[in-house]
């Protein structure tokens, strides 16, 4: 096939972005958007490393302003930015951190050793991006009783190198820089762009309550307006996340503590009080990067705050049933910071934390802090404790009417099973199914659940193996079968159709033993059969509940999945000795706080997802054996998914483990006997 002029595609058409080029290609892979709110970002990038020289303790001082001609400055009384060659590349460290993306003091060095223990900032990727998004950046250091200047225009061009302009005693760093309008523009309705007062001066009250100890000061060029923020505790904090909120009606709780954890200590701070109002707010924070979506260290706060509610309460006889999550946020302010070495954020804009061990650290100090309250503060720890039980009580009451008026309306869902626990959401998308066996463990998944897109099916016995019948209407007459289908609402054999499921992920969760794993190859073995399509699509998953649960005296606990982990965690700490471990062979041995913790919140939560694979040499997925792998959903955009057919690798698969020749499945059985983890 010839190709025109118009589609060649040639060497000399690959373009090489070089220095800081690509940023201004596609600014918004940076810094978000390039409107008002990228105009803010690059503010804070600036910001958010004066901030990080206060936190590795060389800084107390900041001072950001605004000028008339449309820049910003932001100086600090931090060590300044080192001024020597650079060994590699030949020019001032200064030069490289300003315009070289990656570069920077908080990465480790060939020794393993930063110049930062913590950041949120990174020189070298905030600074130079900030650099190559303006029109003029101006760099000022002082350090070494030296003060030295340069200059960058037009997207982080040198005007000239780094040079000494005069003596200073002083020490810190000082950035001007002016943001290139040509790349930053109003979105569609805004005014023309330029740095909003409010926006600011709200950020830096925001970072001078996280740090105390550090004053920020500020001022507007354009308007004569000055502030400055210095907070000597953190739990100053909940005075500016409260706005106009009535009087407390629990005082504020705050506590500060490093938490050793396996990926090395994290600092937590946290600090809460209860409003009379209903709505609640929560702020969290890593590394003073404030993170609107929340993640490990705000499930960690969240879990400790119900655990210690519904242990008081249970203690103390002073409600029916366990509280849920929303019951004990009524009215709560409440704000969490950690700090650790290594964050992992979701997404460049950083607005997720990701470490794990945030959870457990952020909770340890949380369920401490509140217990001990509660067993010093009687009087007060009932009332907080009953005003969740009447928040508990109104939200049954509601629940109540919400089904009553659904079972009067033929066009509701009101036929399915009473026994489901059905979420609130309505897009299927975001909505999960639980198959959970035995009613006590569905108990305990109902108290535990996120309401909002967790729905909880207990199964009563073993579901009949579908294998065994010839008759597909035989095994829809099933009631847990039945019931299954209803639920998932695609129906089953010649009626599925997978576009109208309820759920797009349907986890199996059962005991970790073999009755267990029996249920999860019956159900596997219904949806072959009935419904493959939801195994086409990657909508089934197992789930992965933990084994063991060890713990050290009052430490926080891990929890082990199964006996080679085990054996990994105490080969990694010198042994068993001084270990309390707790195995689990019942899901209903786990309470609804444990339950959420290690097998049903998204954040800590294992699944494994199961799909049919290509057989080898085949780009079919009929020809397959199912398998399981960890992964995502799969696509659900064919409506019909064909049917495995017969004879297919799969079906040989059920066919030997599920149905009527006996003599196969034994030789099976025998030949791979030397493999099997027989639990006695």
């Amino acid at each position: 096939m010839s190709s025109t002029p118009a589609t060649a595609y040639s060497g000399s058409q690959v373009k090489v972005l070089r220095g800081l080029e690509a940023v201004r290609k596609r600014p918004g892979m940076y810094i978000g958007d390039t409107g008002l709110k990228g105009l803010h970002h690059a503010l804070w990038e600036i910001l958010d490393n004066s901030v990080d020289e206060h936190l590795g303790g060389f800084c107390d001082r900041i001072e950001v302003r605004l000028y008339a001609d449309g820049s910003a400055s932001v100086k600090d009384n931090g060590r300044g930015i080192p001024v020597d060659i650079h060994p590699e590349e030949k020019i001032s460290a200064a030069t490289v951190v300003m315009t070289i993306l990656h570069a920077g003091g908080k990465f480790e060095n060939e020794s393993g050793t930063s110049a930062y223990k913590t950041s949120g900032g990174l020189h070298g990727v905030g600074a130079s991006v900030v650099n190559a998004l303006s029109s003029r950046f101006e760099m000022t250091i002082e350090r070494d009783g030296g003060k030295y200047f340069q200059a960058f225009e037009n997207g982080g061009k040198p005007v000239e190198a780094l040079k000494r302009v005069g003596d200073s005693a002083a020490h810190g760093t000082t950035i001007r820089f002016w943001p290139d309008m040509t790349i930053f523009q109003p979105e569609d309705g805004e005014e023309a762009l330029s740095y909003r007062a409010e926006i600011v001066t709200k950020s830096l009250s925001t970072r001078a309550h996280l740090n105390p100890g550090l004053l920020i000061t500020f001022s507007d060029e354009r308007t004569g307006v000055a502030s400055e923020w210095k907070a000597e505790s953190f739990a100053e904090i909940l005075d500016v996340v409260s706005d106009n909120r009535s009087t407390p009606v629990l005082q504020t709780l705050s506590a500060s503590q490093s938490v050793e954890t396996a990926h090395g200590p994290v600092e937590v701070m946290v600090a809460f009080r209860v409003h009379g109002e209903r709505s609640s707010t929560i702020l969290s924070f890593a590394n003073n990067i404030i993170t609107p979506a929340g993640g490990s260290h705000d499930a960690g706060f969240r879990s400790a705050l119900l655990r210690a509610y519904n242990k008081y309460a249970d203690d103390n006889k002073l409600s029916k049933e366990p509280f849920i999550a929303e019951d004990v946020r009524e009215g709560l302010v409440a704000a969490i910071s950690v700090r650790l070495t290594e964050p992992r954020f979701a997404g460049q804009t950083k607005d997720k934390l990701a470490n794990s061990e945030c959870s457990g650290a952020v909770s340890t100090v949380t369920y401490q802090l509140i217990t001990r309250f509660f067993e010093e503060n009687p009087k007060e720890a009932k009332a907080a404790v009953m005003r969740a039980d009447r928040a508990a009580r109104s939200r049954a009451a509601a629940e109540k009417a919400r089904d009553q008026v659904e079972r009067k309306n033929p066009l509701s869902i009101g036929t399915l099973p009473g026994k489901l626990a059905d979420c609130q959401e309505a897009d299927p998308t975001l909505c999960e199914l639980y198959l959970v066996e035995g009613d006590s463990a569905g108990g305990s998944a109902k108290q535990g659940r996120d309401r909002k897109t967790q729905a909880i099916l207990p199964l009563k016995g073993k579901p009949l193996n579908v294998q065994k019948l010839d008759d597909v209407a035989k095994g829809l007459k099933s009631e847990e079968i039945d019931n299954i289908v209803q639920v998932l609402g695609c129906g089953a054999a010649s009626s599925f159709d997978v576009s109208r499921l309820r759920y797009h992920k349907i986890i199996l969760m059962t005991d970790a033993d073999v009755d267990g794993a029996h249920i999860v190859t019956l159900l596997l073995t219904l949806m072959h059969r009935y419904m493959p399509g939801l195994i086409e699509h990657g909508h089934v998953y197992v789930a992965m509940p933990p084994l063991y649960r060890v713990r050290k005296g009052k430490g926080d606990a891990s929890w082990i999945r199964d006996e080679a982990e085990l054996e990994s965690f105490f080969a990694s700490r010198g042994g068993r000795e001084g270990w309390d471990v707790q195995r689990f062979k019942g899901l209903g041995e786990m309470n609804p706080e444990q339950l959420w913790e290690t097998t049903m919140n998204p954040e800590t939560r294992s699944l494994m997802q199961l799909h049919y694979a290509p057989a080898a040499g085949s780009n079919s997925k009929e020809n397959a054996a199912v398998i399981g792998s960890q992964g995502s959903d799969g696509d659900t955009s064919t409506p019909m998914a064909p049917a495995p057919r017969p004879g297919s690798a799969e079906d040989a698969t059920f066919d030997l483990l599920m149905g009527d020749e006996v003599p196969p499945r034994r030789a099976f059985i025998e030949e791979r006997a030397t493999y099997a983890q027989i639990d006695v």
